[in-house]
């Protein structure tokens, strides 16, 4: 299937790599929602920083990425998504404010309308059941950078469809994402697996099992992951990690997934990571930001 127009509601990293993504493999006209003129701005600015590595890289033509920035179009109305038939939200991980957008475009969008979500842990089942389109309704969930990393990790409620899975799949194969899916269960796969990772280097780094370095040099080098799991989650944000624990030991009532002490202290203390120049690792807060010494005491 072919989508004319897809609505993206959260226009920060996430949404706006998505939305390049799109733009550049299909010819679907692509709205970017928010709320915040200033994120719409960063977002603007993000597409353009996409396009010119694109085009460096030899992965885009100036035509094309001409043509590609005209497909993307930005708004702070949420009416403007009463003509598409893919939306795709990603905003902030918090179930109240996905729960209160999707009422919101159930009644803007058309009957046919399927809608995403890029939630990294929140039960699709529960964002379905506020709309009256739970049989269209699957989880999205992209990796980071979107327009480059390989994965979209697809997960049904309970009443989604097999139309809408095979649709969304033939969709995916189109930006050329390789899929997975996952039952409805906390964290999916990719992230309940992740999570575990994360948190038990936490525990290790706490206990004084060795330092950050070496934890993260002992799973780059010996299980060849990219980046180690402390730095990964100073990649993805401490606040967001540990949220994604809290949400994981709720849904299982599992002490496995008791998020770390240091974990939460580092959150309470504002060291978010790499957004804020400190967590696990401090930072020069500079694109290219190397890790420096460890912000924690082994």
């Amino acid at each position: 299937m072919t989508f004319s127009h897809v609505f993206i509601p959260g226009s920060g990293f996430m949404g706006s790599a998505i939305a390049y993504l799109i733009a550049s493999k299909t010819n679907a006209k692509v709205t970017l929602f928010d709320i915040y003129p200033e994120s719409l701005k960063k977002s603007q600015a993000s597409v353009e920083k996409y396009g010119k590595s694109s085009l460096d890289k030899g992965f885009i033509t100036e035509e094309r990425l001409a043509e590609v920035k005209k497909q993307i179009a930005w708004t702070d109305k949420l009416e403007d998504a009463k003509t598409a038939d893919l939306v795709i939200e990603a905003i902030a991980e918090d179930v109240s404010l996905k729960h209160d957008l999707f009422k919101k475009l159930d009644k803007i969008c058309p009957a046919n309308t399927i809608f995403g979500s890029n939630t990294s842990s929140l039960p699709i089942t529960s964002l379905a059941a506020v709309t009256s389109r739970s049989d269209k309704f699957l989880g999205m969930h992209f990796f980071s950078p979107a327009h480059v990393m390989k994965l979209l990790e697809l997960i049904p409620g309970i009443d989604t469809s097999d139309q809408t899975m095979t649709t969304i799949r033939e969709f995916g194969s189109q930006i050329g994402k390789t899929i997975i899916s996952s039952k409805d269960f906390p964290g999916f796969i990719t992230t309940r697996l992740g999570m575990v990772l994360v948190n038990e280097a936490a525990f290790a780094l706490m206990e004084g099992l060795s330092t950050a370095e070496e934890i993260d040099t002992g799973m780059t080098l010996g299980y060849n992951h990219p980046m180690g799991p402390l730095a990964l989650a100073d990649f993805i944000g401490l606040d967001i990690c540990l949220h994604i624990l809290e949400v994981l030991h709720e849904g299982f009532g599992d002490p496995k997934y008791r998020p770390c002490p240091v974990l939460k202290q580092l959150v309470t203390a504002g060291h978010l990571g790499r957004k804020t120049g400190k967590g696990f690792y401090k930072y020069d807060n500079q694109p290219a930001a190397k890790a420096q010494k460890s912000a924690v005491p082994a």
